[in-house]
């Protein structure tokens, strides 16, 4: 198929163009700056058969009142973007994938997990964000794929390449108490859900692109610490998060339980479900990374 990835240029879409062509589509993959001009996002658009947008700014930051509105324009304003560009198109694509997360959804515990009958969304300002980047994703014609991201771990990139140098060093332990759940995917699975919601057609509406099991922060954290050998000590309280990212530590403190019903129940099967496969997989000196 030819393939087009926008926001093509960052972790995940740089492991997506690997993956893909590797599997013997044509893929194209651009960054944030397609969007400043609407020809060149016209033309990079037409005549493809997927478009995959993954588009945003990180949101693992520091959030000031200014940063939070990059987040919403990185997110909002480009699909509104490459809404113009693809009804200026005479081949339009024939399918459009969309990236979204799982902080849309309301707080919940591990022991609660929930999947995409949820139809309820969370009182915060990620749900917030989530909820205005799907309404403007629902403008585009045709409607997209929804995927809703849990938390990626690769080591070049993403959240677990931030936690390894306070790990690596013997400083990890429980963030924030460590009892919010966290729902994570491994890399290699989550090029390959995407490919198979590419692939399938059928594969319309929302879906969830986790590993089908959460576990708290605290098992997350002593997991990575027994994986690294390392001790597993020393806590980061709330607190001091909020020293580090205001309001954005909520990021680190949502508590999500997540199932990627829909995408199991449509045949895809996961290589890493469980998250000490995953990270051995990740930080094995002979793991071979995209």
């Amino acid at each position: 198929m030819r393939v087009l990835i926008l926001g093509g240029t960052g972790f995940i879409g740089s492991h997506l163009k690997t993956h893909l062509m590797a599997q013997g589509h044509h893929v194209v993959a651009f960054g944030r700056s397609v969007f400043d001009d609407t020809v060149e996002l016209q033309n990079a658009v037409n005549g493809q058969d997927i478009v995959i947008n993954l588009t945003g700014e990180n949101i693992g930051k520091r959030w000031s009142e200014s940063y939070k509105q990059k987040l919403i324009a990185s997110r909002v304003e480009t699909s509104k973007k490459l809404k113009e560009a693809i009804d200026l198109c005479n081949q339009k694509p024939k399918r459009i994938l969309v990236a979204s997360a799982i902080g849309i959804y309301p707080e919940n515990s591990c022991q609660n997990p929930i999947d995409e009958t949820v139809t309820l969304y969370g009182n915060n300002f990620l749900a917030e964000l989530g909820k205005a980047w799907e309404n403007q994703n629902n403008q585009l014609s045709p409607k997209p794929t929804v995927m809703r991201f849990g938390v990626v771990l690769g080591t070049n990139g993403g959240a677990l390449a931030k936690m390894l140098p306070p790990f690596k060093l013997g400083l990890g332990g429980p963030v924030a108490g460590g009892r919010q759940c966290f729902s994570w995917i491994h890399i290699k699975d989550l090029v390959r859900a995407i490919e198979f919601l590419m692939t399938h057609e059928e594969l319309q509406g929302v879906f969830n692109l986790t590993a089908p099991v959460p576990l708290s922060n605290d098992e997350f954290g002593r997991a990575l610490a027994k994986t690294l050998h390392r001790p597993y000590l020393i806590p980061l309280p709330l607190w001091q998060l909020k020293l580090m990212f205001g309001e954005g530590a909520q990021v680190l403190t949502h508590s999500s339980a997540i199932l990627p019903k829909r995408l199991t129940e449509s045949g895809f099967e996961f290589e890493f479900s469980q998250v000490k496969k995953a990270l051995s997989d990740l930080l094995s000196p002979k793991t071979e990374q995209y």
